[in-house]
């Protein structure tokens, strides 16, 4: 049976081959194309910033797992910080080396029943890393909706 940490590292890097594959899709002057916004709909973002979204959520936890600065990466994943395919993958790369960093910390499933404060209030580590996923996950299914907005090429699956 495969314990939770096997679990929740496999979900991690799927999410982040996703999110690799399809920046290798988006074509850089379509990487921050917005759709339309209508006046009764949220706040609609591009394929690059939902993408950034997505890694900035990992970011966010790992950092505060590993150091219990639970910073916001809001700031240096700006548009205008990684305005491009190739610095936006690199931010990915970075988000991906944390994380696998960071998930060698938990020895056994055990591990992940400890609490910590994140950031607001006490919560398992594995409430933790569910939420994150989910939150993670989300944000990538918004840059996969706005991709098929503009092009009729396949979803990377995973």
């Amino acid at each position: 049976m495969n314990s939770q940490i096997e679990i929740f590292n496999r979900q991690f890097s799927s999410l982040n081959s996703r999110s690799n594959e399809l920046l290798k899709l988006i074509p850089d002057e379509r990487l921050f194309w917005k759709p339309r916004q209508l006046n009764k709909s949220f706040a609609m973002f591009s394929c690059g910033e939902y993408l950034l979204r997505s890694a900035g959520k990992i970011e966010q936890t790992f950092g505060g797992i590993t150091t219990r600065l639970w910073d916001d990466p809001f700031e240096w994943t700006l548009p205008e910080e990684l305005s491009t395919g190739t610095l936006i993958a690199e931010y990915l790369s970075e988000v991906e080396q944390t994380r696998s960093k960071g998930m060698t910390l938990f020895s056994s499933d055990e591990d992940l029943q400890k609490e910590m404060p994140a950031p607001e209030k006490l919560q398992t580590i594995f409430e933790i890393l569910l939420e994150t996923i989910a939150r993670a996950e989300h944000f990538q299914g918004r840059a996969f909706a706005v991709f098929q907005m503009f092009s009729d090429d396949k979803l990377p699956r995973r």
